[in-house]
């Protein structure tokens, strides 16, 4: 019994060794792919002309409110104190209307962000795959994820399919 399980182990490792050695895998560099797209850099623009018009006018706002904190404290000291009371309320809440209005410019760039990067990272991913069926690739591995590079690099292949 003993050298029954000594010879299924034996089969084993040399099946599990030739089947490693039948796989193929290649590397790519998937952020400088990514990087190269012109989808990308149109995206980059994008969102950079999204976010500086909605930081804009939340400095916009948020300079109107400090001159009106200000016009405050110069005055403050005139006012009684229900009407202090009533301008800080006023002022605590518009802080927290500006505050919400960032908030939602953070989220909506956020979300045109991922919209505008999910039909990109699926062109990619596509061409990835299409590579890796074409040079008989069983795995294309990110390169910035390798400790040891030794195996070849699909990146030049896989920009030649975007046409990079």
């Amino acid at each position: 019994m003993k050298k029954l399980s000594v010879l299924f182990a034996a089969v084993m490792m040399f099946a599990t060794v030739g089947v490693a050695k039948a796989q193929k895998i290649a590397s790519m560099d998937y952020e400088a792919v990514l990087a190269a797209m012109p989808e990308t850099k149109k995206m980059s623009t994008d969102l950079e002309t999204f976010s500086k018009t909605k930081g804009d006018e939340l400095n916009k706002q948020a300079e109107a409110f400090q001159k009106e904190v200000q016009a405050y404290q110069a005055e403050g000291a005139k006012l009684t104190g229900a009407q202090r009371d009533a301008k800080e309320a006023e002022l605590q809440k518009k802080q927290q209307n500006l505050q919400a209005i960032q908030q939602t410019a953070q989220n909506d760039l956020a979300q045109k962000r991922d919209t505008a990067v999910k039909p990109i990272i699926e062109k990619l991913n596509k061409a990835v795959e299409k590579v890796a069926k074409a040079s008989g690739f069983d795995f294309i591995i990110d390169a910035g994820a390798l400790v040891y590079k030794g195996g070849p690099d699909a990146t030049p292949l896989v920009k030649k399919e975007l046409g990079l």
